[in-house]
């Protein structure tokens, strides 16, 4: 119900993982455990429109794959604490939530009205089989858009996204 199906088999990308995926079934053959990348990227997903979601947002989703299994949440907490840092954000906690596709994933909320920022997942999970992935792994996406919200005390993303409105941030129909 998220998906912008443009056929029976092709759609807008709900997400950036299933090209990370691909990129490292790659590099796992090439490089040392652990294999950390980054992509960043538009997304597209069919939510409830307004000041807190667009269809179209950008995605920074980082992956670690190949560390040791105890550590996972540990290294999810220091990828958070990196990216927030960043961003300025310093106000935000984690939140477990059950996912349809991933079992579990724990939400990055942050600001006071405790916007979603981000969700991260652990691996392995049954649907790495389908990509022949079988390391451990974890992985975290946040909402760029949603990110600067917060960092800058913004109550709308329509200023931040990309959006036939708005150019650099200021509103074209003034």
């Amino acid at each position: 119900s998220q998906i912008f199906w443009l056929g029976k088999d092709r759609c807008l990308r709900p997400m950036l993982a299933p090209h990370l995926y691909f990129v490292l079934k790659d590099l796992l053959r090439l490089w040392e455990k652990p294999v950390r990348i980054f992509e960043i990227g538009s997304c597209f997903r069919k939510e409830s429109q307004g000041a807190q979601h667009a269809n179209e947002f950008t995605m920074l989703n980082l992956v670690e794959m190949g560390l040791e299994r105890e550590i996972r949440n540990h290294r999810l907490e220091e990828l958070a604490s990196m990216i927030t840092g960043a961003a300025g954000v310093d106000d935000y906690i984690f939140e477990p939530v059950d996912s349809a596709v991933y079992g579990e994933t724990i939400d990055i909320l942050a600001g006071e009205n405790r916007l979603e920022i981000g969700s991260s997942a652990l691996g392995p999970h049954a649907l790495d089989r389908a990509w022949q992935i079988t390391d451990t792994w974890v992985g975290i996406g946040f909402g760029l858009e949603r990110l600067l919200m917060v960092a800058e005390n913004i109550k709308s993303m329509g200023r931040l996204g990309r959006s036939l409105g708005y150019l650099d941030g200021i509103r074209l129909n003034l």
